[in-house]
């Protein structure tokens, strides 16, 4: 059904066609409306963290940024959604036009800059979801905050309680100044608190596509050091590949598919700058199963996409779950672990 109504999607503002899916999700979810061929194939069954996830597919941040639709995203087949970024405050966000399809690309840009209704309005939903699978938290720092780090720890205390994992983000190029954690004394000193404050949750650091090579050997060699649980590489790049679409060229991180070869090219290079030694989560135009599954045999525990679901729909997580099990079977893996850095 999505190929008939996407040209109706597509003719809306882009950040108002994205609040009405999920409103339409989140009310199809209490409806019990089934959305998608469920895929429980036991070859996908994982553990990342300490947590039991039924298929390494999730839901990236970003897409529900106040928790609204969490027993949707698990209707449609995923086996983990993180919701967020959440911030310790409320906030607006940039001034809009603040989201831009690019059609031509299959991709989007986005300059959000963290908007969202705040800890504690967000947290509230998630007490009250029924959750058919791993949820994660994604905290992050109010714009305006004049000690980040006391707003990261107090957005880990608070998730703590309820989440299956947290994730602090650093990774986004829309909140300024926001990247300069993921560097020297200001990023040792975050992830001391954090890991302080997470109690038993598992905390995962999401990091930026962008770093060189030098800053992905530190932020490698403080998040092992600190007791961090996974690393989410990684978040929209402020680089530019050759692009067709006409708002190539507006401000903001670009994500889908164009960013597909930087961010595997990330993957490979925390995968060596980590040894193995930490679960590595991979983001950044995955939109098949051929994809997904390149990405776990190149060192990925698990995968996230969001971009791709613009284009394909409610139906894409499904599809790639069938895919990668047969992928799987086909090359003899028994597991997604066993898989897991085989290339």
């Amino acid at each position: 059904m999505f190929p008939l109504i996407r040209p109706a999607i597509f003719a809306m503002d882009p950040e108002r066609a994205h609040d009405l899916s999920l409103g339409a999700l989140a009310t199809w979810a209490r409806a019990g409306t089934p959305l998608a061929r469920k895929v429980d194939d036991p070859v996908l069954r994982t553990r990342v963290a300490g947590v039991d996830f039924a298929n390494p597919l999730g839901l990236a941040a970003g897409a529900d940024k106040n928790a609204r639709a969490i027993d949707g995203w698990f209707t449609l087949g995923f086996g983990a959604a993180e919701v967020g970024t959440l911030t310790p405050l409320p906030q607006p966000g940039n001034a809009r036009p603040r989201l831009f399809r690019l059609a031509a690309d299959r991709a989007v840009i986005n300059r959000f800059g963290f908007n969202n209704g705040g800890l504690e309005a967000g947290l509230a939903r998630v007490r009250t979801a029924k959750r058919a699978g791993v949820l994660g938290i994604n905290v992050g720092a109010n714009k305006e905050a004049s000690d980040r780090v006391a707003d990261y720890r107090a957005g880990v205390t608070a998730a703590r309680a309820v989440a299956d994992y947290i994730t602090i983000n650093i990774s986004s190029p829309n909140t300024p100044g926001l990247r300069d954690l993921q560097h020297g004394p200001a990023l040792r000193e975050l992830l001391a608190a954090c890991v302080e404050a997470r109690g038993t949750t598992p905390l995962f650091l999401k990091v930026a596509p962008d770093l060189d090579t030098g800053g992905v050997d530190e932020v490698a060699r403080a998040a092992i050091e600190a007791g961090v649980d996974a690393l989410v590489v990684g978040n929209t790049t402020v680089s530019r590949p050759p692009l067709r679409s006409a708002h190539a060229n507006e401000a903001g991180g670009l994500s889908g598919a164009p960013l597909a070869a930087l961010a595997r090219q990330r993957l490979a290079d925390f995968r060596a700058a980590t040894g193995g030694a930490m679960p590595l989560v991979a983001v950044g135009g995955i939109g098949s199963a051929e994809e997904a599954y390149a990405r776990i045999r190149a060192g990925a525990s698990l995968v996230q996409l969001y971009t791709a679901l613009v284009y394909d729909g409610p139906a894409l997580p499904s599809r790639i779950l069938s895919g990668l099990a047969a992928l799987l079977r086909r090359d003899g893996f028994a597991s997604v672990a066993e898989a897991g850095g085989s290339a």
